[in-house]
């Protein structure tokens, strides 16, 4: 069974998090995602989410971005047509879950997954509730470690964006590597052939190679949302766009 790993923690935590899967399930095959996701960015994690899990095959994900470590959050397994998720109850989950179809929802029993590791950690769940709830996940265990859950949990909206005539008030969700700056704009919403952006016009095109060396551009990217660039430059650091901000378009 794949179990993919998605997280904030940088390096060093997920290698711990590989070793308390594989005591469980020495036969998993891991995959991570990601584990560069901004600090306590919930929003971002889930938009990454629900962009990667649907390219697997039928897998355990494990999604741990979670600023309510400790605290009184809940931990919980979602059961779905085809994939399972495991994550603290913040919505990092949800979008991906409920698309996928959720069947049956659990409450992870964070004494029984602590059994594996022999403590409980007030600021690594990932190590001592996540990782082990996953693992016996994916050897068909679940009731093992967790218990049927009919509650509430936090449900996500990460196409959260307004549209009012020909604007649009948006969320930039993620920037890559290269400064391009992703929004949680869907790709119906954008008709036209220019967005505008503090006074600066800015053509929608195919492909960047549609524009000369250092221009910015708009486009429809890999996550099927709107993106700003710059060809073969950085949009973020040209415009001074972060991650979080709120965005306001104009299109034309």
């Amino acid at each position: 069974m794949v179990i993919t790993l998605l997280t904030d923690f940088g390096d060093f935590y997920p290698g711990v998090m590989k070793g308390v899967i594989l005591k469980v399930n020495p036969k998993a095959k891991i995959v991570d995602v990601s584990h560069n996701i901004e600090p306590q960015n919930v929003l971002q994690g889930a938009f990454l989410l629900y962009n990667a899990y649907r390219f697997f095959p039928n897998a355990i994900h494990i999604a741990v971005v979670d600023p309510g470590v400790g605290g009184g959050r809940k931990a919980l397994i979602f059961e779905c047509r085809n994939h399972i998720f495991v994550a603290p109850d913040n919505g990092i989950a949800y979008p991906s879950a409920v698309e996928d179809g959720i069947e049956r929802v659990w409450l992870i029993d964070e004494s029984k997954t602590s059994e594996v590791t022999g403590v409980l950690s007030k600021t690594f769940h990932g190590r001592d509730v996540f990782a082990p709830a996953g693992a016996y996940a994916s050897i068909g265990m679940i009731k093992e470690i967790a218990e049927p859950y009919h509650g509430d949990f936090v449900k996500l909206d990460i196409f959260d964006y307004r549209v009012v005539e020909n604007r649009l008030v948006c969320r930039v969700v993620f920037v890559d590597r290269f400064g391009n700056v992703v929004t949680n704009v869907r790709s119906e919403d954008v008709r036209g052939r220019y967005v505008v952006f503090e006074g600066v016009k800015i053509p929608i095109v195919e492909c960047y190679e549609d524009v000369e060396v250092g221009e910015p551009l708009a486009l429809i990217g890999s996550f099927d949302t709107l993106e700003l660039s710059v060809r073969e430059g950085s949009f973020a650091e040209q415009f001074g766009v972060r991650s979080k901000m709120e965005l306001e378009l104009e299109i034309i």
